[in-house]
């Protein structure tokens, strides 16, 4: 590694130049016998035992190896890649042969992909991409038997048609003409890695191809790390913790265009090491976060262009071909299965899929993952129950709008035993004008509109400038808690956009905190799957044996009867959309909103999630006993909260009881006055605050309380008696049951914060064991 340090007058500049064998940890030492891209000799090996045990992969192989013989008989159709995989596992020219013959006309043609339509014209696209993950597999499988005048000419060929066009036009100087500020995202990993797959095929005709390979894995380092751009409204591609932007879809298949890359300079020269390989197994991570396992098959989660059969499959597989092996990534792929429908993946029903079957390991009973996981940089969380099949998962996005990513800021969806039953709106094909009306826009999702609108449908080609935010995850056991902000997309229209989830037990509060410049329309949209029904104030949302009930109670609750008689109750409207995937297919969703126009409001929302206890039977949630008036019991007991500049929501389910408060004083309307409010004998400046206790008890106290939470606030008083303080306002949540303390705490990089606890068990902060500081006050806590 060489460092130049550049001065001038105004600045200094270090230009960092990887050079030599640069950080691969591999002394390239030459390349091996071909093939050694992907049907090595060792892979070979390996599959002819596997398939001596493995009564599956046997099947599989007997009917790939029957597929090819037909193929060679008939010189009609066949798999060219399992075509070359029966050359390899039997030695027989035949197969060599055909293949051959298949590849020619491949190679002869004068080019195979463009874009006539753009100027400077584009000389590769993805074509080119999967053009050359084919021809160069097929090219190393068969190389020993092609004469060393077929071998010059397909090299040639390779270089002409796919390499030079691909490197020519995304790294190559002088020609060069897209950066990874423009087109640095999936297109960028397929074209350019693929085109360095097929660099390391044709290296021992092409000398200079091995400098090929090496500025492909150089220019890796810039594609992994690229941070955004301000002027061109660009994200970084991928979070921190190692989401990436555009979807679980397009994730799934850039990051693979460079594994497969990787698995071949692996298997040419060597193991490698690279300064992202922490990220990368960051990213396996995100994709587990993101998945929902359920009995039938697992769903991941669909924001933006993607869809809830998605999975990643095939980058898990490829790192665990790398070495990064883990137990959440059997555990992961033990969920998919070997009958998914998804394509892209490496089905063990593919040529490449068999022969990278990953060896057979115990799989453990759940990934070792926390339940709940935030992607602060791009504005994605998930927070689940449990990691049992079935469970529930609530997935949030407020992050960035651009490309495959939709003016979804603040949305969000459900997944409720083995259903996603509040759902996305999807996408369909781009070529559908339903693409650009409905489906990247925030009518599709599940947000709130002012005067039917909330992003401006520009930002999904032009970028967002502004983007939403998540903040202050907490997860714990009994209560769970995040801040979505999506006001700076949707600043045309609000001035204030909050959207903060509490999931309390069977219940998922959804608290939108709104603000417009003038006086107008507010609108809740939830987008649903199967059925809905209204019954009474509520609405049944169902699908095969899952329900949940969604029932609005601020600022209204919906009218209880016919809405003509009661004309101050929320509004109940349907409207249509398209279906996921189905532009042709029209579904329904609703809008629910106000009768009257306010300037500033609150929605709060609350999703009952049903279980057991709530049989589900014609769409309807109903007990086993049908002894409640309306066919249901065994719900928990909702009820609203009313008083002096608050408003609130009090829970009973399992002998237990949480109030919610919500501070109207916190809500921004004040500047340079605090927000002190009492609510229920209860003092706080907290923007919301949260009281479990004992459901027989007739109200929360300083000694009954079993949980309670601060969202924004520094003090949190009960007559005159001390709970909780900060200097600065914080978001908390403490536990205190048998003997334990479990509290959740964040806020500014230093804070002395004090809980009038008494001296518990065992003291958990932030999920790690502590030993606080203690005073006749309580229990003193200093964190930096």
């Amino acid at each position: 590694m060489k460092i130049l340090r550049i001065r001038n007058k105004k600045y200094c500049i270090y230009i960092v130049l990887l050079v030599g064998s640069f950080v691969l940890n591999a002394k390239a030492q030459g390349t091996k016998q071909h093939p050694y891209l992907f049907f090595t000799e060792k892979h070979i090996q390996n599959l002819q035992n596997r398939i001596k045990s493995d009564t599956l992969m046997a099947r599989v192989w007997t009917d790939m190896k029957s597929n090819a013989e037909k193929s060679v008989e008939s010189k009609k159709g066949g798999d060219i890649r399992e075509i070359a995989l029966a050359y390899r596992m039997t030695g027989d020219k035949k197969f060599a042969d055909r293949a051959k013959e298949m590849l020619l006309p491949v190679l002869q043609k004068e080019a195979w992909d463009g874009l006539d339509d753009r100027t400077p014209r584009w000389n590769s696209a993805l074509g080119t991409a999967h053009t050359l993950e084919v021809v160069s597999n097929v090219y190393d499988a068969i190389y020993d038997n092609l004469s060393a005048k077929d071998r010059k000419y397909m090299a040639g060929r390779i270089v002409k048609l796919g390499i030079e066009p691909s490197f020519g036009d995304w790294i190559w100087e002088p020609s060069r003409i897209h950066s990874l500020n423009a087109m640095g995202h999936n297109w960028w990993s397929s074209i350019v890695f693929e085109a360095a797959t097929a660099s390391l095929a044709v290296m021992d005709e092409i000398p200079e191809a091995k400098d090929w390979v090496k500025k492909a894995m150089n220019a890796s380092n810039e594609w992994f790390y690229f941070s955004g751009s301000v002027l061109e409204n660009k994200p970084k591609s991928f979070d921190d913790n190692g989401g990436f932007y555009e979807s679980i879809n397009y994730a799934n298949f850039g990051v693979s265009e460079y594994l497969f890359f990787r698995v071949a300079y692996t298997n040419a020269f060597g193991a490698i090491k690279m300064p992202y390989d922490s990220l990368l197994e960051k990213t396996m991570d995100w994709f587990i976060q993101n998945s929902y396992p359920n009995k039938s098959q697992l769903m991941s989660v669909n924001f933006g262009d993607s869809s809830p059969h998605v999975n990643a499959d095939r980058p898990v597989k490829l790192m665990i071909e790398l070495g990064f092996d883990k137990p959440s990534y059997r555990w992961y792929l033990d969920q998919i299965g070997t009958k998914h429908p998804f394509k892209e993946d490496l089905n063990i029903n593919t040529a490449m899929g068999l022969v990278y079957e990953p060896s057979k390991k115990a799989v453990a009973k759940n990934p070792g993952l926390p339940t709940g996981a935030i992607y602060s940089d791009m504005g994605w969380a998930t927070m689940r129950s449990s990691w049992d099949k079935d469970a529930t998962m609530l997935a949030v996005k407020s992050g960035f709008t651009w490309n495959h990513a939709h003016a979804d800021a603040g949305s969000f969806i459900l997944y409720h035993n083995g259903e996603n039953l509040l759902i996305d709106g999807g996408n369909v094909g781009y070529g559908a004008p339903e693409y650009s009306d409905y489906s990247v826009t925030s009518q599709a999702h599940n947000v709130i509109l002012f005067n039917g609108e909330a992003q401006n449908p520009q930002d999904q080609y032009h970028a967002v400038k502004t983007s939403g935010h998540l903040y202050h995850l907490i997860n714990s056991d009994n209560f769970k808690y995040l801040l979505a902000d999506a006001t700076g997309p949707t600043s045309e229209y609000f001035l204030r956009n909050y959207r903060n989830f509490l999931w309390i037990g069977n219940v998922i509060l959804v608290v939108d905190d709104v603000k417009a410049y003038d006086y107008g329309k507010f609108e809740w949209l939830l987008h649903y799957t199967d059925q809905a029904k209204k019954r009474g104030i509520d609405l049944d949302i169902t699908k095969g044996n899952a329900s949940v009930i969604v029932r609005p109670l601020f600022p209204e609750t919906l009218a209880n009867g016919y809405p003509h008689d009661f004309p101050e109750k929320m509004i109940l409207e349907e409207r249509m959309g398209v279906k996921d995937h189905e532009p042709n297919v029209k579904v329904p969703y609703y809008a629910i909103s106000p009768p009257e126009k306010y300037q500033q409001t609150k929605f709060i929302n609350a999703i009952i999630l049903l279980d057991d206890k709530n049989k589900v039977n014609n769409g309807s949630a109903l007990s086993s006993m049908a002894s409640a008036k309306d066919g249901r019991s065994n719900l928990p007991v909702i009820e609203k909260l009313e008083g002096n500049d608050y408003i609130g929501v009090k829970i009973t389910q399992d002998g237990k009881t949480t109030e919610v408060y919500f501070n109207l004083k916190a809500d921004g309307r004040l500047m340079h006055r605090d927000s002190h409010n009492e609510m229920n004998g209860w003092q706080t400046d907290a923007y919301m605050m949260a009281l479990t206790y004992p459901a027989k008890a007739e109200k929360p106290t300083p000694d009954n309380l079993t949980g309670y939470f601060v969202s924004n606030g520094s003090y949190l008083r009960n007559n005159s008696k001390s709970i909780f303080g900060s200097l600065s306002k914080v978001f908390m949540y403490a536990s205190v049951e048998n003997g334990n303390a479990n509290i959740r705490l964040q806020g500014q990089p230093y804070i002395n914060a004090t809980f009038n606890i008494k001296k518990p068990k065992q003291f958990v902060l932030n999920g790690k064991v502590e030993q606080p500081i203690y005073n006749k006050a309580g229990l003193e806590i200093t964190i930096k």
